[in-house]
Parts: C-alpha cells; sequence; structure tokens
C-alpha cells in the first residue's frame, strides 16, 4: 500500500531523472542532426522552429522506466500498461526515424500508422477483457455505481477510444509546453484516482509520468528547445489510454482528455466542412492554430487549454466520485 507522501516522491524523482537527462539529451539530439521540419502551410511564426531537435520523448520514457522500475512496486498490470505505452512509443519512433533521418517529410504512411495502433490496442483489449475483475464491464460517471457491460463489443470500442486518444494527443501536440502540460494534469489526475481505488502499481506509473511531463516542460515550454516528437506524444497519449482502460474509466477520456478530443473534433470538422462545402469552420486545424491565427499569442493558447484541462479534471473527479 501506497500513501500521498509516495507519490509526491516518485513525481519528485521522475523529475529529477528529467533534469539530468536534458543538458545531456538535447546537445546528443543537435549533434544528430535530429531537427523537427515545418509545415509551411501552418502559421508562419512557427517557421523560426525549423531545426529544433524532435525526438525529445526519449527523455520521457527513460525517466519513465527508470523511475516505475525502481519503485519496487510491480504487479501484471502496470507492466501491461508500461508495454503498451512502449509499443505506442516504437511506433512513434519509427514515424519520426522516416521522417527527420530518411527526410520524407510525412513519415509513415497514414494507413501503417492507424494499422500498427489498431494492432497494439487489440492487444490490450483482449488482455483486459480477460484479466478485470468485472470482465467487460466499464463504469460511467456520473452515476450511482453504474456499470455496463459491452460483451463482444468491448474489444471493437476499447480499440476505438485508445485509438482516437492516442492520435488525439498527437495531434494536441502542436504548440510549445502544450501536450507535456495538458498530459501532466490528466496524468496527475489518474494517479490521484488510482490511488483511490487501490491500483498502487498504476498510480506509481501515472505519478512517474506527471514527474516525467513537468520535467520536459524545463525544455519543451516556450520557447521549446527540444520537441517530443510522434515518439514522445504517441508514448503519452498510450499512457493516458492504457491507464483509463486498465482501471475500467475508458468513458471519463472525453472529460478529463477534453482538449485531446476538442483537438481532434476541430480537424474531423474541418476536413468534412471543406470537403462538403468547400467552406472552413476554423481559420486553421488542429485547434489551437485556429486561436494563433485569431491572434493569441502561442502562450496564452497554451495557459488557456492547461487550465481547461485543470477544471475537467476536477468535474472529472466529483464524476467518479461514487467510486473514490
Amino acid at each position: 500500500m501506497i500513501e500521498y507522501k509516495d507519490i509526491i516522491r516518485t513525481v519528485i524523482i521522475s523529475f529529477a531523472i528529467m533534469l539530468i537527462l536534458g543538458p545531456l539529451i538535447i546537445p546528443l539530439l543537435r549533434r544528430l542532426k535530429v531537427g523537427q521540419s515545418i509545415r509551411e502551410e501552418g502559421p508562419k511564426r512557427h517557421l523560426a522552429k525549423s531545426g529544433t531537435p524532435t525526438m525529445g520523448g526519449i527523455m520521457i520514457l527513460i525517466a519513465l522506466i527508470a523511475t516505475t522500475l525502481s519503485s519496487g512496486i510491480h504487479n501484471k498490470d502496470l507492466m501491461v500498461v508500461l508495454i503498451f505505452t512502449l509499443a505506442n512509443g516504437f511506433l512513434g519512433f519509427i514515424d519520426d526515424f522516416i521522417k527527420v533521418v530518411l527526410k520524407r517529410n510525412l513519415g509513415l504512411k497514414a494507413y501503417q500508422k492507424l494499422l500498427g495502433q489498431i494492432l497494439i490496442a487489440v492487444a490490450l483489449a483482449i488482455y483486459q477483457s480477460h484479466n478485470s475483475i468485472i470482465g467487460t464491464k466499464i463504469f460511467i460517471p456520473f452515476t450511482d455505481n453504474y456499470l455496463i457491460d459491452l460483451g463482444p463489443l468491448y474489444v471493437p470500442f476499447i480499440v476505438f477510444v485508445v485509438v482516437g486518444t492516442v492520435n488525439s494527443v498527437n495531434l494536441t501536440d502542436g504548440l510549445d509546453g502544450l501536450a507535456s502540460g495538458v498530459t501532466l494534469i490528466v496524468m496527475s489526475f489518474f494517479s490521484l484516482i488510482s490511488l483511490k481505488l487501490g491500483y498502487y502499481s498504476l498510480a506509481i506509473f501515472a505519478s512517474a509520468l506527471t514527474g516525467a511531463c513537468l520535467g520536459f516542460l524545463r525544455y519543451n515550454g516556450y520557447p521549446a528547445k527540444v520537441f517530443m516528437g510522434d515518439l514522445g506524444s504517441l508514448s503519452l497519449g498510450g499512457a493516458v489510454a492504457g491507464i483509463a482502460v486498465i482501471l475500467n474509466l475508458s468513458l471519463i477520456l472525453p472529460i478529463v482528455g477534453g482538449i485531446y478530443f476538442a483537438e481532434a473534433l476541430s480537424v474531423i470538422i474541418q476536413v468534412i466542412s471543406f470537403k462538403t462545402t468547400g467552406k472552413r469552420v476554423f481559420r486553421m486545424s488542429p485547434l489551437h492554430h485556429h486561436y494563433e491565427l485569431k491572434g493569441w499569442s502561442e502562450i496564452k493558447v497554451v495557459v488557456v487549454f492547461w487550465s481547461v484541462t485543470a477544471i475537467l479534471c476536477i468535474i472529472g473527479v466529483y464524476g467518479l466520485g461514487y467510486l473514490i
């Protein structure tokens, strides 16, 4: 059994590891010329970021693995979430490698990335359906301890939620400190919920990732010295989705991860609108670029999105009040 002090200690350890890794890894990425290429159709002020080292998500994963495995609190659920996170991260690494090393700016083809994500998600869904103490049931927020049994629809539903979440986090990674800051807040939420529900190993995992994201902000906050790349964003998406699935709280994701889904929804709406009417709903998608083009500074967009996430996580805690 762990307590709040153990959670705080884990955050501090992971944060400290990140502070150590930054001066070691970032110069190495520069020497390897692993620089970010910026899309010309994006906001023009982002062109100045071209060449900033990317694939900094490796630091997040190192801190996460080191902190989690050294905690001494291990079980099957923890290892599954960690492996699931790393599997998504590996997919992101391949995508980054193709873009920055092989100089193919689009990276993996869409169907290749989607197929990989689906296969990884199916494995997680099958594991959980066979190992969860409530089987194929999931909790419904804002109800009085009410569960819904998805039965044969469980695996496809979980795959849909997981793939959607992973790609939503990936889309959120478009401004300095945005994805890492939002995920820091979301993982703080899951750390608290895991602790309250008695999933102590997952509480350690979530707090380790919280500390890693906090440390990464030291280098990724505006103006960013390093970007996480798809290696980082797909890892974060995998971690968020994975822990929600193991906690049987998939339906809480659209609430606490509201910013992720708003970003993804803005892209979907923009594409559908343009293809059907020839008009754009947003000045640019994902959503954070829309606000940039409305005149908001990058820092303002990030802080507002962080604040919204904090409010949504408080709402999420209230929505799970019957459990905790």
